[in-house]
């Protein structure tokens, strides 16, 4: 059996290369794809993507990925998002107004706001994760303990409806979701692809489901 092909999305607003590279040493062809007619024929994709969650959801509908992404969700392969590429997953984004994502997940995308001035904004560095014991959880954290640290550089959050599609959370000023994994759809806030062995582990995890 050949390597799996898993195609990163490159829609502008993501960092490629280090998802490449990372996907590469988890031992899947990894290939950027800018076009919706192609993903689906990937046996799994990435949703990268750091910078607004407005223009990058605008963007998306544009091209077609939006339509051509639940697709693909519904026909029961895997979706991995990351920063903004996990944001997006959500019914609609606060930045700079009010603005529609992709609706893979019901919830909304909230900007931190910390009126003591205390914490910084954004959200930069390593933090530890404390994973849920959610129904998915144990796939996308396999042989990883709760408690481990990951790269994050965000200002917004998310804050999903329905708790039990959340993996793991976060404490940064309060606790809020750092990833979800329900069925076919996984994300993380955090930077799995900068998160050292862990994050290259998780990405492992899911090119392994990604297989199946």
């Amino acid at each position: 059996m050949g390597q799996i092909k898993i195609a990163v999305i490159d829609y502008g607003f993501g960092n490629i290369k280090s998802v490449i590279n990372a996907l590469h040493y988890c031992n899947a062809e990894a290939c950027v794809v800018d076009s919706p007619l192609k993903i689906s024929d990937f046996g799994g994709i990435i949703l990268p993507g750091v910078g607004a969650f407005g223009p990058a959801a605008d963007f998306l509908r544009l091209k077609g990925f939006d339509k051509a992404i639940r697709n693909y969700v519904n026909s029961g392969k895997m979706l991995y998002g990351i920063c903004l590429g996990f944001q997006l997953f959500f019914t609609k984004g606060s930045e700079s107004g009010s603005h529609e994502g992709l609706g893979l997940i019901s919830g909304e995308v909230r900007k931190f706001n910390f009126k003591d001035g205390l914490l910084k904004i954004p959200h930069m560095g390593w933090n530890s994760v404390n994973i849920e014991r959610s129904l998915y959880s144990g796939k996308m954290f396999f042989s990883i303990n709760d408690g481990e640290n990951f790269y994050f550089v965000h200002s917004y959050y998310v804050v999903p409806e329905n708790f039990l599609c959340v993996s793991s959370t976060c404490e940064y000023g309060l606790k809020f979701c750092s990833s979800v994994a329900y069925e076919n759809l996984w994300g993380s806030q955090f930077h799995p692809e900068k998160s050292g062995e862990k994050g290259l582990k998780i990405l492992s995890n899911f090119v392994r489901e990604a297989s199946k």
